[in-house]
């Protein structure tokens, strides 16, 4: 009796063991995994929405920019531009007829947000190629006087630069210097110094004149400086001033800035050659001298434009401007920024009365005018 007691009480225990035991085994196998499933879970959903973030966040903090200036003050305003807004400005550097081919390659594949280059021509040019498109930004108007912006929008100026006489002074009587029509007067005959006719810069200029005197006039005049021209086109602006100095001829045309960038030049030949001549602003009392400006436009194909306008309208701001005028010895756009000291004592100047988009549109035909006369 006892023994079958002991063996009913031992089958009793083993089975409750059993029972425990397989209940134990349930919790210490299924909790584990379902808590890791969970945090694995948790964690990939805060990962994709971390890298959607990021993605958002690094799309809106760029700009692309094509560029043909490469001046260290621009890099600083790029960098000043960053630290306001946290948008990184990525640059491209080229020369500027290089981008605007580049620009029609690339096409609606292009990362290029906007598009810097000098010479309102040039800029007409990548209008009419169809690579910008039309920007409207009352701080742009507001900021830059409307006969240095395009038209239709679709560039603006943000620097500017005279086109003016630098004359030996031991040799020509400031008395006798006037007008650009003067130029072409036999009294200069092998004393005028200009760069080729595929220079942007002149082409502009006789595009101006087409602008405020027709073609004829401006035809007699382009072949009156080519007859008065002191040896065949050849270098830059600054080689017009050095051969000024070097006496191969008494008037060199060229642009306003490079006279202040060789002056404050680490090359002491420059500066002795910038502090030897002297400036002259043509045209005081009929038309006002030719102005012409570095301009910027936002591409066709932009892919960051509420960006690309922030740093439109940032360079055209009273910081930038005092930037472009006080380190490179650029005129400001914003009527609101002085000219730098050295500007200032050259003294202030009247200017051509026309829309700078005329230099786009008559570019064609002051090319054509320069070929006739041969202007090489």
């Amino acid at each position: 009796m006892k023994k079958k007691v002991w063996m009913l009480l031992s089958v009793l225990m083993i089975t409750v063991l059993g029972v425990f035991v397989g209940c134990s085994s349930d919790v210490v196998t299924e909790e584990p995994e379902t808590k890791e499933e969970v945090v694995v879970e948790e964690k990939t959903e805060t990962t994709d929405q971390d890298t959607e973030k990021e993605e958002k966040e690094v799309e809106k903090q760029v700009v692309n920019l094509y560029t043909d200036r490469h001046y260290d003050t621009d890099e600083e305003l790029y960098k000043l531009f960053t630290e306001e807004t946290g948008i990184e400005v990525n640059v491209v550097k080229g020369k500027g007829d290089e981008l605007i081919e580049r620009l029609v390659r690339e096409g609606e594949d292009t990362e290029a947000d906007l598009l810097i280059t000098a010479d309102a021509g040039r800029l007409h040019r990548a209008k009419t190629s169809d690579l910008l498109q039309p920007v409207e930004s009352e701080v742009l108007t507001t900021n830059i006087p409307e006969n240095l912006v395009d038209q239709d929008h679709q560039w603006f100026g943000i620097t500017m630069r005279a086109r003016i006489l630098a004359y030996a002074p031991d040799r020509v009587n400031v008395e006798e210097l006037t007008t650009y029509a003067d130029l072409a007067d036999p009294k200069w005959n092998d004393k005028i110094l200009v760069r080729s006719s595929t220079n942007i810069y002149n082409q502009s200029l006789v595009a101006s004149l087409i602008a405020i005197q027709g073609e004829e006039a401006t035809k007699e005049w382009a072949a009156g400086v080519v007859e008065n021209m002191a040896r065949e086109p050849e270098g830059n602006d600054r080689a017009q001033a050095t051969a000024v100095v070097a006496g191969e001829g008494d008037i060199a045309i060229m642009n306003s800035y490079y006279i202040g960038k060789m002056i404050n030049s680490s090359e002491p030949e420059e500066v002795k050659v910038a502090e030897s001549v002297k400036i002259f602003f043509p045209d005081q009392d009929t038309n006002g001298t030719h102005i012409n400006v570095s301009g910027v436009g936002l591409t066709k194909h932009a892919k960051n434009q509420e960006n690309a306008i922030k740093l439109m309208e940032f360079l055209s701001s009273e910081t930038a401007q005092e930037q472009y005028a006080q380190a490179n010895y650029e005129y400001p756009v914003n009527p609101n920024v002085e000219p730098s000291e050295l500007l200032q004592s050259w003294g202030e100047f009247k200017t051509q009365d026309i829309n700078l988009s005329l230099l786009g549109e008559y570019n064609a035909k002051a090319v054509e005018i320069m070929n006739e006369v041969g202007w090489k």
